[in-house]
């Protein structure tokens, strides 16, 4: 075995291991509101959740293709594998970091951001029109598009119910979040499973074992596994906070909020494949559901919070990422 296919197999198991942190830390999109709810127990929403993200990662591979060949120029040899090596250590420490201290970051944006920097410390190229589109602009517009939708749909929720019983309309929801549940999940696999893909599938253009940009099956089906494995590991930090401390929703929030993020979700993945952080729809959804009572319902202190591990993740990985780069090109050469 020569040095770079060794190197390409340390990759291609870290890469699977920053997919199974990317499962326990954004598990908590698809299920805190439905647990938080009472819809569902966390282990069956863990569950759901679990099987959803599976089929999602194996329905496309768009995503996967605008990760691994849209962010940065394709680069080669050992050093093309120090670049990809540094960024998802950066990712994944980010994640880590976010994690331990209960903050919904992305894990999409982390992994991005871990390519540009450990690009940039190589001097490598990196594809800055590229980012502005794939990356920058659905980054800014995607979380207004979560907050406003989840106010629109909530308020046409409360008027077409505002003479129902309350007891049965909440009973009702409780087994629409099943739906809405399964349906996030099923938005984060077809996300968030396929920048581990795209990843992986850079690294073996990297060292040469593939010719062109084609995600190989095995790789579908180990990133899908991943993701599936992570997310019934449980993310509970995080699900307390999206479930509560943003604010306390009813059934019908809960599925509203949930309704929204996933249609944007799946919307963003299969129509114009462009990687969204799952993290930034769901909380701001919620958010938008929690308007409609009044401002003041949202703990808005908690979100500035939330926003502000959203700036920080994208230069925070990439610094991250520059380091490992510098350290593992002092040590290999």
């Amino acid at each position: 075995m020569d040095g770079l296919f060794l190197a390409l197999v340390v990759i291609v198991v870290v890469a699977l291991a920053f997919d199974y942190t990317n499962g326990f830390h954004d598990a908590a999109n698809s299920i805190a509101v439905a647990v938080s709810t009472k819809a569902l127990t966390p282990r069956v929403a863990l569950a759901l959740a679990a099987v959803m993200n599976l089929v999602g990662a194996l329905i496309s591979t768009e995503v996967a293709q605008t990760v691994g060949a849209g962010i940065i120029d394709t680069p080669s040899g050992s050093d093309g594998l120090q670049i990809v090596f540094a960024a998802l250590i950066g990712a994944i420490t980010w994640n880590l970091i976010t994690w331990y201290f209960g903050l919904p970051s992305s894990s999409s944006h982390a992994l991005i951001g871990g390519l540009v920097g450990a690009a940039l410390s190589a001097v490598h190229s990196v594809q800055w029109l590229g980012i502005v589109e794939k990356v920058v602009v659905p980054m800014v517009l995607s979380p207004l598009v979560g907050f406003g939708l989840g106010y629109l749909v909530m308020l046409a929720v409360l008027w077409s119910f505002r003479g129902a019983n309350v007891t049965r309309a909440n009973r009702g929801f409780r087994y629409a979040q099943i739906v809405s549940s399964a349906t996030m999940a099923l938005g984060h696999g077809l996300q968030d499973a396929q920048k581990t893909m795209g990843i992986i599938t850079l690294a073996l253009v990297t060292a040469g074992q593939i010719d062109t940009f084609e995600v190989p099956l095995w790789v579908v089906l180990a990133a899908a596994l991943a993701i599936s494995a992570g997310t019934y590991a449980g993310g509970f930090r995080i699900m307390r906070t999206l479930g509560r401390r943003i604010i306390q929703l009813t059934p019908a929030g809960g599925f509203s909020a949930q309704t929204v993020a996933s249609s944007v979700m799946i919307t963003t993945a299969t129509v114009f494949a462009v990687p969204v952080s799952t993290t930034h729809i769901t909380t701001t959804s919620i958010m938008g559901v929690g308007a409609t009572r009044r401002l003041s319902a949202v703990r808005w202190g908690v979100a500035g919070n939330i926003v502000v591990a959203w700036v920080l993740t994208l230069p925070a990985a990439g610094l991250v990422a520059a380091a490992v780069y510098w350290v593992t090109h002092a040590i290999v050469g």
